[in-house]
């Protein structure tokens, strides 16, 4: 089966040849891991980057059941920038299924560990323009902080604690180090 991969340009044009290398790079990725849904390639020439060597960014995004994986590169050839976040999004893919293998080891399924979810009321106030709904798995604070670089969430990270059976919050403080907050029902 081969993979459908989206190539979007921003302040560049895609051309055949671009197109065909990644097409060329990425439609083995599912070798390294089952249940990719979703491929995003995005290229962008940035001109207002510091460096020459920078300017051309390759950013690859794998979206599939249970996970999200993203590398992004920066190079002074856009070829070289895709080919070098081939690489690390196959080490990434390399680590989540060795990670996955391992599982939690209880032989529960992640539907049966997490409560259901309360029904929300409605809150007259303040209008909620946007909203977000993603599934928790569960996985230890480690690999939470681990996520969240790989996601590049810069500010915080949701997940379901194993250890705990809770919804946490792992966030970075201002001095570099990472703080944790922990949800109990009452």
């Amino acid at each position: 089966m081969t993979l459908q991969v989206q190539v979007y340009g921003r302040n560049m044009e895609v051309t055949d040849r671009i197109e065909a290398h990644v097409q060329k790079k990425t439609s083995k990725l599912d070798r390294y891991l089952n249940g990719i849904e979703e491929v995003r390639v995005d290229l962008a020439y940035v001109k207002s980057a510091r460096s020459a060597a920078d300017r051309q960014v390759a950013q690859i995004t794998i979206h599939g059941k249970g996970f999200l994986l993203r590398s992004e590169e920066r190079a002074d050839d856009i070829y070289a920038a895709l080919d070098t976040a081939v690489d690390k999004i196959q080490r990434q893919m390399e680590r989540y299924k060795g990670k996955r293998q391992r599982g939690r080891g209880d032989g529960k399924s992640a539907a049966e560990v997490v409560p259901p979810v309360a029904e929300v009321e409605e809150v007259v106030g303040p209008e909620i323009v946007r909203r977000k709904k993603f599934a928790l798995a569960p996985m230890d604070e480690a690999e939470a902080m681990e996520q969240m670089s790989l996601l590049s969430h810069e500010d915080f990270f949701i997940f379901y604690n194993s250890a705990t059976n809770a919804v946490n919050v792992l966030y970075r403080r201002r001095d570099g180090s990472y703080g944790l907050i922990e949800t109990e029902t009452r």
